[in-house]
């Protein structure tokens, strides 16, 4: 046990005769480490991104209900008429009449001269 130890401290395992598989062991444990590190920071940066997203889509639904409640006062008739009469335009007294287009069939070349 005392031998193990001191032999991982005094860093026998990297000069003994099958130090090359000991050696392959620690390369590989060194690149996991620095993937596991750079994948890490690449998480980071997606969390930090969608945060930032996620405050910019707040931002713009408020921007968005705000601008559709200045639109709905801007087309009440109350706003209109008010707006109207800074120009001296009043609404009319009389209602409105509703105009019914007949559609009227075009005869074709063919009818026509045979009439």
């Amino acid at each position: 046990m005392k031998k193990g130890v001191y032999g991982i401290l005094k860093a026998r395992i990297l000069v003994n005769e099958d130090a090359t598989k000991n050696w392959r062991f620690i390369v590989f444990l060194i690149l996991l480490a620095i993937f596991m590190i750079a994948n890490n920071h690449r998480f980071d940066q997606k969390v930090f991104r969608i945060t930032a997203l996620t405050n910019e889509v707040k931002e713009l639904r408020s921007e968005f209900v705000d601008r559709r409640s200045e639109l709905m006062k801007l087309k009440m008739e109350s706003t209109i008429s008010q707006k109207m009469e800074e120009r001296n335009i009043s609404p009319s007294s009389v209602p409105p009449k509703k105009i019914k287009v007949k559609k009227i069939e075009e005869k074709s070349f063919f009818k026509k001269i045979w009439q």
